[in-house]
């Protein structure tokens, strides 16, 4: 079990090692752009679908924790998008029709838009960012889908969705550097509600 797990560790660490030229390294990039956000007393919106959606909410859940006002895209307490806000959104294999159309009504509304990709250059979300995070990892766009291959170890869009998770992690730890949060007091902002 061990071995496995070290496996599919080591192939997800392999992305950050992978370049992202042009494109700025994303973890400075998220970090920038919500450093930028907390300091002008912004909303921090996110979205996306199926499992990248979930590493989205698990990211809003820990900006909460560092003291962002963060809200998950859809969310009946979801406040409007205004100028001083950022969606942050994720289209690992390029474009969804959902963050296509969320991309494009945040960016009229005024707001920063962080597209999340593994598609910066083709990708039909890619041209209502502000500014583009590549994440160089295999998603459903690109895992080959042929039945005849081996199965694969991490298989569809897994590698794609486990290095999000593992950004994300990397993003809150610097954040926590940057904006001066103790554990303590983002341990203090975890719910009592369980």
């Amino acid at each position: 079990m061990a071995s496995l797990a070290f496996q599919i560790c080591s192939h997800i660490a392999s992305i950050f090692s992978k370049s992202t030229h042009p494109q700025p390294p994303v973890l400075d990039l998220l970090v920038a752009e919500l450093s930028s956000t907390a300091a002008q007393n912004g909303n921090v919106f996110l979205y996306g679908v199926g499992r990248e959606g979930l590493m989205l909410k698990a990211l809003c859940m820990r900006l909460a924790h560092l003291g962002f006002s963060a809200h998950l895209v859809f969310d009946m307490t979801t406040p409007p998008i205004t100028t001083n806000d950022l969606l942050i959104a994720s289209a690992g294999p390029g474009g969804f029709s959902t963050v296509d159309a969320l991309c494009s009504v945040a960016r009229s509304h005024g707001a920063r838009v962080l597209l999340l990709t593994a598609q910066p250059e083709t990708g039909s979300c890619v041209r209502h960012a502000s500014v583009v995070g590549y994440v160089p990892a295999q998603t459903m766009a690109d895992d080959g889908g042929d039945a005849e291959e081996s199965r694969a170890l991490l298989p569809m869009g897994s590698v794609y969705e486990g290095a999000l998770f593992v950004l994300f992690e990397m993003v809150v730890y610097r954040l926590g550097e940057v904006l001066g949060q103790s554990p303590e007091a983002i341990r203090a902002r975890h719910t009592n509600l369980e």
